[in-house]
Formats: C-alpha cells, sequence, structure tokens
C-alpha cells in the first residue's frame, strides 16, 4: 500500500509511467504522515526550484500547503504496532525492500495468538 498527499496529477507525469498493481491512499493535508512525524515544510528557495518545473505544490496536494512527507516505509502488525520503520529525508535515498520482507516474514513466522 501507498499513502500520497497527491489529489491530483504533477505536470511531470506524461501519463506512460507503469499501472499500479497495489493500493493507493490518498493523506489529504498530510495528516497520517504529520500523525507519523514525517512531514516537512519546503523551504522558500526550494519553492522557487518547484516553480521552476511547474510544480504547484500546493495544487498538486489540494491543501494549499508547501508540505511533503519524507519518504518512509512502515511495517505495521495486525495489532497496529508498528515493527519497521526507514525513513530519510533525502529522497534520493531509498530503503531497500529486502529490509522490509525480512520483517514481514519474521512476523509469518510468530505463532498465531
Amino acid at each position: 500500500m501507498v499513502v500520497s498527499p497527491q489529489v491530483q496529477r504533477s505536470p511531470r507525469e506524461t501519463g506512460n509511467e507503469p499501472r499500479v498493481t497495489f493500493e493507493l491512499l490518498r493523506d489529504r493535508g498530510n495528516e497520517v504522515a504529520r500523525s507519523y512525524g514525517i512531514v516537512h515544510e519546503l523551504p522558500p528557495d526550494l519553492r522557487e526550484v518547484y516553480a521552476k518545473f511547474n510544480l504547484d505544490l500546493p495544487a498538486i496536494n489540494g491543501d494549499g500547503s508547501w508540505t511533503l512527507p519524507m519518504p518512509a516505509r512502515f511495517v505495521i502488525d495486525a495489532g497496529g504496532v508498528i515493527r519497521a520503520v526507514d525513513a530519510d529525508p533525502d529522497y534520493t535515498r531509498r530503503p531497500e525492500p529486502d529490509t522490509a520482507v525480512a520483517v514481514l516474514r519474521g512476523l509469518a513466522e510468530r505463532p498465531a495468538r
């Protein structure tokens, strides 16, 4: 599952992106991301960069703000307990799936309660 604040496509998207085979949930106003403490506001200099690429973040996210969630991956068990977190403010460094897969395998091997 992917959670995103976007309510509309970015102008940089071409429409040729691969179709996703997982659930996409909208996080209007970054409410969920904010509850996990991973929202940050873009500084003025970065807003100018976005403008040069015709990226109107407040419109794309539909909330009037210049906020983004930090790229993160959470593994949450059936009881709502967070079992693993991979988060990095540098969007170019994404966590390897192997970490989350290992945690998921460990959860699957645990006896049911």
